[in-house]
């Protein structure tokens, strides 16, 4: 059997494992709460122990813990962040509404690392929340956790897939093939001029999430039980937000209006329908992938993917679309995600949110999904395709759109005539256009060249 000590709450007492820095509340909340078997994300925790650790130097610095105690709370933080940490926070993302049980587990665990460095009795609540609730620090701990995954990890991975997508459109710039709208033959294209779509299509999200920064990162701490910031010094706020940026890197301030932060999550909310469009655009160039993939030989067959595994357990020899499928799905989870964080935050019943640890795990769980399928997308799927010139060749000369460029000479009704009549024969378009019109097959050969129909203009 599990050995056990007993420890007591304002509640009563109750047995923990003996071996668990976490007391009686975080023990309660794992017996309430046996839902998923899911923690909160690594990522939050994270930005969990750098609030407490952020909020002790402020609390020191105002003189309302002593000096040696703040400096016990910081380095059991130091500790905790060089070590697996996750083990000591065990309780599951369903839990009570305000996330007070990953608060009181934080404050538990640290009270225990802090006492042994102390020397003395370090409370969980006297000493590791002084100055404040979990009203204020679970919302800070979203934003804080969203702010880093932000800035040094999403935002880099899209950096990175948007210049692997340019230097790839480089590459592949002299590659003409036919362009397609609602899945049919189209005018036709440069190879770039797709792939400089997507590379646009990543830069817009990119700029769109740069702007949410400033909003991410201003915090609700100080807020305290309400958001008027009852038992917590007026310069508290101030010095936590100095603090944090210190340990951080990034501009947190202090939001305008900690009522907005703590009863609401619009910008939680705004920042998932940012990923959520970002996702939009990553399942777009999967699917573009995907159909310019398709084949070998029944499909379009204009690119050649990495070739990372076999693609069936009884077709020998098939080889799928891994990556951008894997993209797909991401795609899929991210856009489930957001819809989730939009139902959790309407969820704002006058003073809090109470759905506050479901959006920090949904949150944080699309920034990781979209941050590692960007690099595989980059340079599993895009640098590393190559290109069938000869399908692109095989295709496009048969293409009968390509008589739109005849349509300011010969008009709309005698080019669709001589498209119809290419299709059904399955002849080169300048062949039959030779044969219906008075223009000269030099002149065709100029006027139907697809490299030039790829600059766009009037052919002259």
């Amino acid at each position: 059997m599990n050995q056990t000590r007993i420890e007591k709450d304002s509640m009563g007492e109750l047995q923990v494992p003996i071996d668990a820095l976490y007391s009686a509340q975080t023990q309660r909340a794992v017996n309430n709460f046996p839902v998923s078997g899911q923690a909160m994300p690594a990522p939050f925790i994270h930005a969990l122990l750098l609030a407490k650790a952020a909020a002790a130097e402020a609390n020191g610095q105002l003189g309302l813990i002593p000096e040696k105690m703040t400096a016990a709370i910081c380095q059991s933080v130091d500790s905790l962040l060089e070590q697996d940490f996750m083990q000591h926070f065990p309780v599951d993302v369903y839990q009570t509404g305000s996330g007070t049980s990953s608060n009181m587990n934080a404050n538990e665990v640290l009270a225990t690392l802090a006492s042994d460095i102390y020397g003395e009795p370090v409370g969980a609540n006297d000493h590791i929340n002084y100055g404040q609730s979990s009203n204020d620090i679970i919302p800070s701990a979203i934003h804080i956790s969203a702010a880093i995954e932000l800035k040094k990890k999403l935002l880099p991975a899209l950096a990175n897939l948007m210049s692997v997508i340019r230097t790839k459109a480089d590459s592949v710039d002299h590659y003409v093939k036919t362009g397609r709208t609602h899945l049919m033959d189209a005018m036709p294209v440069r190879m770039s001029q797709s792939l400089l779509a997507w590379a646009d299509q990543i830069e817009q999200n990119i700029t769109h999430l740069q702007q949410l920064q400033p909003s991410i990162q201003s915090l609700a701490q100080g807020g305290t039980a309400v958001g008027t910031g009852i038992n917590a010094d007026a310069k508290f706020a101030e010095k936590f937000n100095v603090a944090l940026r210190k340990k951080t890197g990034i501009e947190f301030t202090s939001a305008k209006n900690f009522f907005t932060h703590m009863g609401s999550q619009d910008i939680a909310v705004a920042l998932s329908g940012q990923l959520k469009t970002t996702a939009v655009s990553m399942m777009k160039i999967a699917n573009d992938l995907r159909w310019m993939n398709s084949g070998p030989l029944a499909g379009l067959g204009e690119i050649e993917l990495e070739t990372l595994q076999p693609g069936s357990s009884i077709m020998p020899g098939k080889v799928n679309p891994v990556i951008p499928e894997a993209a797909a799905m991401v795609a899929a989870q991210v856009i489930g995600n957001d819809a989730t964080i939009t139902v959790a935050g309407q969820s704002g019943n006058f003073e809090l949110n109470v759905m506050l640890p479901l959006i920090a795990k949904n949150l944080l769980e699309s920034i990781q999904l979209l941050t590692n399928i960007s690099g595989l997308l980059a340079e599993k799927a895009i640098a590393s395709f190559i290109v069938k010139e000869h399908k692109l060749k095989e295709v496009l000369s048969k293409n009968p759109i390509l008589v739109t460029a005849l349509n300011p000479i010969i008009g709309y009704a005698k080019a669709a005539e001589i498209a119809k009549l290419a299709y059904r024969d399955q002849r080169p378009i300048v062949d039959v256009a030779a044969e219906h019109t008075d223009i000269d097959r030099d002149e065709l050969l100029r006027l139907l060249d697809p490299e030039k129909l790829t600059r766009g203009g009037v052919q002259n």
